[in-house]
């Protein structure tokens, strides 16, 4: 099947508007949320009288022997770019709506509709076509949410030649003997400065002599609190920066100890810093492959900032919340079938990384109303990969929150997303 033909089918499909209703298998039901819970938010109550939001798509997930119905456009589109060799799948965005929250009994059906194919795009992961449709839930016909899900339809990338250097790969620093104490402070979460021995003076970039008193450095240092205040920043837009997104914020950051030090602002936009923006410390990974050894310094805005979370994913974690979520597709529980569609393990499915959001910011805010989650997916989150939740507060009218949020792994940007929330007042 050539482009044109994929093209002419996507507009048919697209034209026969939404699919007929689908009804769940089971009502909203205790033992499903708690199943879910235990696999995702174990900080839920035990005997919620309403659902999570972000099982929205459980409820109907066809289920491990099941068949989507002849009018899905998603099954259709998949159908078709199996035909035309584009077999692997991944999510790539989420972006959910919810009208209210379900109550233990409702009976729910959905209708989906195609909203866009798109492609054929090269990606890291190989070619492939975007497909995006849209999802209606309805309990006794009225619309309780509606979800925008985006996927990749491709072709694996065939294994290029041995290189001993790829440009594209993320650059690291050098690491030398008077710089080697403060990248062994980043890999284990600490901002180490560099401290004289003879008469105390602190300084940054280390170096191999005090500038103060003239003696040698001798591996002297003290761990800074991680805290300070940007003092100026660059919005770098070109040149191409590897394994970077542009434009990326650059800041120079007073310490209260003194010395002042560079890094970047990942997940903040140039609107959002200004001169004088409290900040502190962050650690990230470059990204790529063998980096696993190095930890870069960054700031993250210190204001509305939600205490992070640190998730260890387990192969346990993977399989468990990928049943807990109805999601059967072989890459999140069978490893051989993952590294045949040229992931490097099982990793974790959609539906638990728009949990993890939701759970994320519901322990920070347990007495807000979830009434939107919008994620993008980037690198995928592997078994033995810890991911770790950071958020931000970055708009608030007084009536609503939107939380922004990031989930960083081994490889880098695993979630970016927000979501939106209500809060008593």
């Amino acid at each position: 099947m050539n482009e044109g033909a994929i093209r002419a089918a996507a507009a048919h499909i697209a034209a026969g508007g939404d699919s007929q209703p689908r009804a769940a298998r089971d009502p909203v039901n205790l033992p499903m949320i708690r199943t879910w819970a235990e696999a995702i938010d174990p900080n839920g109550p035990d005997d919620p009288d309403t659902a999570p939001p972000s099982m929205i798509q459980v409820w109907t997930m066809p289920g491990l022997h099941g068949v989507r119905t002849g009018d899905d456009p998603l099954g259709q589109m998949s159908n078709l770019l199996d035909e035309a060799g584009f077999t692997s799948v991944v999510a790539t965005n989420c972006d959910q709506t919810y009208q209210r929250y379900l109550k233990l009994g409702e009976q729910l059906s959905v209708r989906a509709r195609l909203l866009d194919v798109t492609g054929p795009k090269r990606t890291a992961l190989g070619e492939g076509w975007f497909v995006t449709t849209r999802s209606t839930w309805f309990s006794a016909g009225e619309p309780v949410a509606t979800m925008d899900f985006r996927i990749l339809k491709f072709k694996p990338a065939p294994p290029g030649p041995a290189s001993t250097e790829n440009p594209a790969s993320p650059m690291r620093p050098v690491v030398t003997p008077d710089t080697a104490f403060f990248w062994t402070g980043t890999a284990a979460g600490e901002l180490r400065i560099q401290r004289c021995r003879a008469c105390g003076a602190l300084r940054h970039p280390p170096g191999p002599m005090c500038p103060a008193c003239g003696a040698p450095g001798d591996g002297g240092y003290v761990v800074a609190a991680g805290t300070g205040e940007v003092f100026s920043y660059v919005v770098h837009h070109h040149p191409p920066v590897p394994g970077k997104k542009l434009p990326l914020v650059v800041a120079l950051v007073q310490l209260p100890e003194g010395v002042r030090m560079v890094g970047e602002m990942p997940g903040l936009r140039p609107d959002q810093v200004r001169i004088g923006l409290p900040v502190r410390v962050t650690f990230v990974q470059p990204g790529g492959e063998h980096l696993d050894d190095l930890a870069l310094l960054a700031w993250r805005s210190a204001e509305g900032m939600l205490p992070d979370r640190v998730i260890e994913v387990t192969p346990t974690f993977v399989v468990s919340s990928a049943l807990a979520t109805r999601d059967f597709y072989d890459v999140h529980h069978d490893r051989d079938r993952a590294l045949a569609q040229g992931a490097r393990d099982i990793f974790v499915n959609i539906l638990t990384t728009i949990g993890l959001v939701q759970r994320y910011v519901c322990d920070w805010a347990p007495d807000a109303v979830v009434r939107a989650i919008s994620i993008r997916l980037g690198v995928p989150c592997h078994a033995g990969d810890t991911l770790t939740l950071t958020g931000q507060v970055t708009e608030d009218d007084g009536a609503e929150q939107v939380v922004s949020v990031t989930g960083r792994c081994g490889l880098g940007d695993h979630v970016t997303g927000t979501v939106r929330i209500e809060r008593p007042r």
